[in-house]
């Protein structure tokens, strides 16, 4: 008996390919589903209080009793706290809500999403988890390292309140500044003794996280990029080219003071690719010395003023999200009274 041919391996992966497509776009319709069911038993639950009804005691019992109920009916999923969570979820949303509001993301984003009291903050993170396909773990780092706060105290005001309608938008170089950055991932401790070249091979085998820390689109190019420059040999840290910006991005690491010296060096580096290296339709190559404290004094008095070179501090622990909290507040205020 011949053997019965086997599948074409091209229908196959077209075939499984319609599979995979398919179950992701249930799955899709799926989250949006139960979230928006979420969203709108909050809205019952807190338009019951709102009869006349809202004394504590009353919502602690209609809770109680509509979980019990609900449970019966329905099974798991129907908690006190998890109706406690939709009502929550209602509260924190309803502002932004509109007939055209899609929610994109799972019920476990919103849980960390709705206990972000600013609302500008909390828009900013939505986007971004959106955009960027942050997973819960990833949302919760982004968080937890400040990310809205560094990036709003390296911009204007008017471009601090884009970031809760449009998130970080990559457009110009200082686009893809933070103040500072966030290496903690790296697992070094801040008090003990290390050196530039630790800390490079760190960030090395970590690329993927200093790759997210770093901003959108940004790839990796190359570490210690030797080029040569009458008869003596030099060395660029990382290399990195950012397809948004179109540019290559030179950064420098820097363990002690900064000094004019390593402006000055980043200055020959940049120099360097802009007429040697990039093509002519690529955009004016970005100079970045990481640095632990940066003298911006210093930055201005060295660099000519069109020079698109920046100093950048870097924290190797999360920052201190309150007192971040509090510098932005400061700065907005100090900006309204100017």
């Amino acid at each position: 008996m011949k053997n019965e041919p086997s599948t074409s391996m091209p229908l196959l992966e077209k075939i499984a390919e319609l599979i995979l497509s398919t179950r992701q776009k249930v799955a899709a319709a799926v989250n949006f589903t139960m979230v928006h069911t979420y969203f709108e038993i909050g809205r019952m639950i807190v338009e019951d209080e709102q009869q006349g009804k809202q004394k504590a005691e009353y919502g602690k019992r209609v809770l109680k009793n509509l979980s019990v109920e609900l449970t019966q009916r329905f099974g798991r999923g129907f908690s006190v706290d998890n109706l406690e969570n939709m009502r929550q979820f209602f509260l924190a949303f309803s502002i932004s809500e509109t007939l055209s509001r899609k929610f994109t993301l799972s019920w476990s984003h919103y849980l960390v999403l709705q206990k972000i009291e600013n609302p500008a903050e909390r828009s900013f993170y939505e986007i971004e988890s959106a955009a960027n396909q942050w997973s819960l773990r990833e949302l919760k780092r982004q968080y937890d390292s400040s990310l809205y706060e560094r990036l709003a105290l390296s911009r204007n005001k008017e471009e601090v309140m884009k970031l809760a309608t449009q998130g970080q938008r990559v457009e110009n170089p200082a686009d893809i500044l933070k103040n500072p950055f966030t290496l903690e991932f790296l697992g070094l401790d801040e008090k003990s003794g290390y050196s530039e070249s630790d800390l490079e091979a760190s960030i090395l085998s970590k690329i993927q996280q200093f790759l997210l820390e770093l901003g959108k689109g940004f790839a990796f190019i190359g570490r210690q990029v030797r080029f040569t420059f009458d008869e003596e040999h030099f060395k660029v840290d990382l290399v990195f080219y950012n397809r948004l910006l179109r540019c290559f991005v030179l950064v420098d690491l820097k363990l002690g003071k900064l000094t004019h010296g390593d402006l000055g060096q980043m200055l020959m580096y940049v120099n360097h690719y802009d007429r040697n290296v990039k093509a002519h339709f690529e955009e004016p190559t970005i100079g970045i010395l990481l640095c632990r404290k940066r003298n911006q004094a210093l930055v201005e008095l060295t660099l000519p003023e069109n020079a698109n070179i920046h100093a950048a501090e870097y924290r190797l622990y999360l920052p201190d999200k309150m007192l971040l909290q509090e510098k932005l507040t400061q700065w907005l205020a100090e900006f309204d009274a100017a």
